[in-house]
């Protein structure tokens, strides 16, 4: 049976403590292998526990997915980096500092108790704090992360207009539907202000998405020692990224 939770649009957007809005049975779900579906500041995202192997294997069977494919975790706090990690380069450090909470994953070393099933059997796993306070719950109430792959099928964009459509695509497959609105839509222009005009961090999740089209998620880039490559250009500009790290 798939239960539909519907979210606060205010207290969503962070007016109350995030591990408020989660009622504790979908942690208890989650924590026994349960799959749910939840709003991030990007797009919609699928959950499961990334240290259970049965969320693991449902949510690929949920978005019709191989297992090949690695799976990218949404993290609580940036604090949580070392358990899934086993070294971080200065420079994503501070791509973290500046960019974290926002719509950047880092693709870094795994650690050697990450599940092959995230790592898609290679040696790297992807990390990002998102800019909203419904993921970064999931993950404080399980291992401090949950799993952040977009809720879609093959085909489907996920431009999720209603609760509704979700319950009727994921009926079955996944456990809870928490619905906090509409993907918002995103513009992939220059959204970085200058230091010291937000504390040096990025702008906030409502001030990077206004106007443009349906959120592309986030950019993803691989740090090989200190240098970021790019893997898929998303929200946060990819230039954004050199230049700051260019300004040493």
């Amino acid at each position: 049976m798939t239960r539909l939770v519907l979210l606060d649009a205010d207290r969503a957007e962070g007016s109350m403590t995030p591990k408020a809005l989660i009622p504790p049975e979908v942690i208890a779900s989650l924590k026994a292998g349960g799959v749910v579906i939840y709003p991030t500041d990007t797009l919609y995202g699928i959950g499961v526990d990334p240290c259970s192997e049965t969320g693991l294997a449902r949510l690929f069977a949920a978005k019709g997915r191989d297992q090949g494919k690695p799976v990218p975790l949404l993290l609580s706090t940036a604090e949580e980096v070392g358990r899934w990690t086993r070294h971080v380069p200065a420079a994503a450090a501070r791509l973290m500092d500046r960019f974290w909470p926002g719509a950047l994953t880092l693709v870094l070393p795994a650690g050697p108790g990450v599940l092959p099933a995230v790592t898609g059997g290679g040696d790297t796993v992807g990390l990002r704090v998102p800019d909203h306070p419904v993921p970064r719950a999931l993950a404080a109430g399980l291992s401090g992360a949950v799993t952040g792959t977009s809720a879609n099928r093959s085909g489907n964009p996920g431009a999720w207009r209603s609760a509704e459509e979700i319950v009727r695509e994921f009926t079955g497959d996944v456990d809870w539907v928490l619905w906090g609105g509409a993907p918002v839509r995103a513009s992939r222009c220059r959204g970085t202000p200058a230091a010291g005009r937000t504390g040096g961090k990025a702008p906030s999740g409502g001030a990077r998405r206004a106007g443009g089209g349906i959120s592309p998620g986030s950019t993803v880039v691989r740090m090989v020692d200190d240098r970021p490559v790019l893997l898929r250009e998303g929200l946060l500009p990819f230039r954004d990224i050199i230049e700051f790290l260019e300004r040493g």
